[in-house]
């Protein structure tokens, strides 16, 4: 099947253009920040990244690796030098992903001469995606990775119309930075390989790029772990050595998942299809057109299609959640757009604003719904009742709003953390239903005790959060929302007990 030419469309001024990015723009933060202050941080990654950057803010580097996200931490330093306030950090992170959807849209349109106004549709689309809004409202390197992903899919796009010497080596400064913010980073090296072979004009073989390319992507090792000894001490070999453990684990985790790769092409599949409806079609209909990609070069759909396919197919080999998918997100929901503007353009805006309806609809039901937060209340109830000190089941959510009063809540993972909690003079436990979410056992038997006092909390039975969850927990997508919607028949999941 030959490919089409690319979408016909006239040049258009990027003063124009950007004139309705801008706008459009604005509707998404204005998506991804309603009513942000009321929400707490919703998971462990959340919390302890708050935790590392106060640490990082004191140069203190012991934890600088954690996760393989030395730059996040580094970045986000300043920040805590200013401001420990859990919410500053999640307004600020929310901004920087839809500054990525800008960079994206932005980058998209130029490139496909996309006129303003569906310059505007394309930003509203991508940006009101229902995952891409759920996690730019936690504090991860889910955002950071998005802003990174798009430089990288504009200078890798660059590399391939130009091949040059400074293009390739400003793509692997990317692809560097990448791997500085986010591990998963190393999943997008095979797909600039597949495309790289693609292209075959042997640019990174001719004249010694490929050293200098390894050179670029050894450099953030070399300076932030030499950083990290002389400042704290830590090994020089403990960021390489966190890629190591993350990929290949010696022991299984809290919840008893031992292994990373879990095969399943379902799981992703049924994800879109309950959640980012759209894109199931979007993403069919593109592997019909571009059946054959043996074009040079790429037009720009076939190139976004190489990027959502192979991210689709690589995660369905690794353990899941809906995160899986970030790098290939935005890339599906610009491929819809392009399409639906190819083939039904008299229709095009009403079917795509419908699908920016939708997705604030889902938006509404998983999202908002869940607020507010009652974490501040159960930080209020203890600091009027004179508590100094509480234990929290598995979930650390309370730790960003108790620390503030003045109480210090510690965190049991299992049982025997909690009877050496309760030794140590701790006569509070908070029953943080976050420990079904992350399938962590052994807490079941407190839900016996009356407790002296209880809220409910509906992000902990949230199917979007029990889904981010099933990476940890090593459960399939069925198994994972069958827990979700037992938890879901509760109607409280904070219980504040005193220990026996």
């Amino acid at each position: 099947m030959s490919l089409p030419a690319e979408l016909p469309a006239p040049i258009v001024a990027p003063a124009e253009r950007r004139g309705w990015l801008l706008p459009a723009l604005l509707l998404v933060a204005g998506l991804r920040l309603w009513r942000l202050p009321a929400a707490a941080l919703p998971d462990y990654d959340s919390v302890r990244n708050w935790q590392i950057v106060q640490e990082v803010a004191g140069f203190d580097f012991t934890h600088l690796f954690h996760h393989g996200s030395p730059l996040f931490y580094l970045l986000y330093a300043p920040v805590a030098a200013v401001s420990t306030d859990y919410r500053v950090f999640l307004v600020l992170n929310a901004l920087l992903a839809v500054a990525a959807v800008g960079v994206f849209a932005d980058w998209v349109a130029r490139t496909a001469r996309l006129p303003g106004p569906e310059t505007a549709l394309l930003t509203a689309v991508a940006g009101s995606s229902v995952f891409l809004t759920f996690s730019g409202r936690d504090f991860t390197m889910s955002s950071m990775s998005l802003l990174l992903l798009a430089l990288l899919l504009r200078a890798h796009w660059q590399r391939l119309q130009q091949p040059t010497r400074a293009s390739l080596l400003r793509t692997a400064g990317l692809l560097a930075l990448g791997l500085s913010v986010n591990y998963k980073f190393l999943l997008t090296a095979p797909i600039l390989l597949v495309l790289e072979l693609q292209q075959a004009d042997g640019l990174l073989w001719r004249g010694g790029n490929w050293w200098r390319v390894l050179l670029v992507l050894a450099a953030p090792f070399v300076v932030l772990g030499g950083a990290a000894w002389l400042v704290s001490g830590v090994p020089v070999y403990r960021w390489p050595a966190v890629f190591f453990v993350i990929m290949f684990p010696a022991a299984a985790n809290a919840a008893g998942r031992r292994t990373t790769v879990q095969v399943d092409f379902a799981y992703y599949l049924r994800y879109l299809a309950d959640f980012e409806a759209p894109l199931l079609p979007a993403l069919a209909a593109a592997l019909v057109w571009f059946g054959g990609l043996k074009r040079r070069p790429l037009p720009l759909a076939a190139y976004l299609l190489v990027w959502a396919a192979l991210t689709l197919a690589g995660m369905s080999l690794l353990i899941k959640a809906p995160r899986g998918l970030l790098f290939g997100y935005l890339p599906l929901y610009a491929l819809l757009v392009l399409l639906v503007l190819r083939w039904a353009r008299p229709a095009a805006w009403l079917g795509l604003l419908a699908v920016v309806g939708y997705n604030f609809w889902q938006v509404q039901r998983h999202v908002y719904a869940c607020l507010p937060t009652r974490y501040p209340l159960v930080a209020a109830w203890l600091q009027q009742h004179g508590a100094p000190a509480v234990a929290t089941t598995v979930g650390p959510a309370l730790l960003p709003v108790a620390t503030p009063r003045g109480i210090r809540a510690e965190v049991a993972r299992t049982p025997a953390e909690l009877a050496a909690l309760r030794r140590q003079g701790y006569q509070y436990v908070l029953l943080d239903d976050y420990y079904r979410v992350a399938g962590v056992p052994g807490f079941d038997s407190l839900r016996r005790l009356p407790a002296v006092a209880a809220w409910p909390e509906p992000l902990l039975t949230s199917p979007l959060l029990y889904l981010e969850h099933s990476e940890f927990t090593g459960l399939g997508y069925q198994a994972t929302l069958q827990r979700q919607q037992q938890a879901a028949q509760d109607s409280v999941q904070l219980r504040l007990l005193q220990l026996p």
